[in-house]
């Protein structure tokens, strides 16, 4: 049984968003989450907060940078 809003990604490329990095990816970027789902923000560690603008979004997770 699919469930089409269990799917649905809730942010949107080129949408802004003031964040809370709450870990580290293995490749070094900083992991934001928003409503669960994860954004990976490089030039970033944990406990900064920062405002991202979304840049690529993938199904299961997607990409920022840092707004200056």
């Amino acid at each position: 049984m699919f469930r089409e809003e269990s799917s649905a990604v809730s942010v949107e490329e080129g949408e802004v968003y003031d964040v809370t990095i709450q870990d580290i990816a293995r490749q070094g970027d900083g992991i934001a989450r928003i409503e669960g789902f994860v954004i990976f923000v490089p030039g970033t560690k944990v406990g900064d907060e920062v405002r991202i603008k979304i840049e690529r979004v993938l199904p299961k997770y997607g990409f920022a940078s840092l707004v200056k």
